[in-house]
């Protein structure tokens, strides 16, 4: 499990891009790069991490449920996940 502290700043961050994202496709859009220097850092999408939505884990990441592998693995054998099933053959 991630630190409180990482996780936050990953929200954070995600709260920015949402905020400047109009702004910042207007700037790119006229080519105004000297506009684009002048935003803060963390607005620029290119700066967020691909975390675990529960447990803010970076790796292992499945980016169509939004959660970790080891995550995925404990709600899908409790059942949690509709549609997924243990393999066996």
């Amino acid at each position: 499990m991630a630190k409180e502290s990482i996780k936050a700043r990953q929200r954070k961050r995600e709260k920015m891009v949402k905020q400047y994202a109009e702004k910042r496709a207007a700037l790119k859009a006229a080519g105004d790069y000297a506009g684009l220097d002048q935003l803060p850092r963390n607005a620029s999408p290119v700066r967020l991490k691909n975390r675990c939505q529960l447990t803010g884990r970076p790796r292992g990441y499945m980016r169509y449920f939004g959660i970790s592998r080891i995550t995925f693995r404990d709600m899908a054998l409790e059942g949690k996940i509709p549609g997924v099933t243990k393999a066996s053959w």
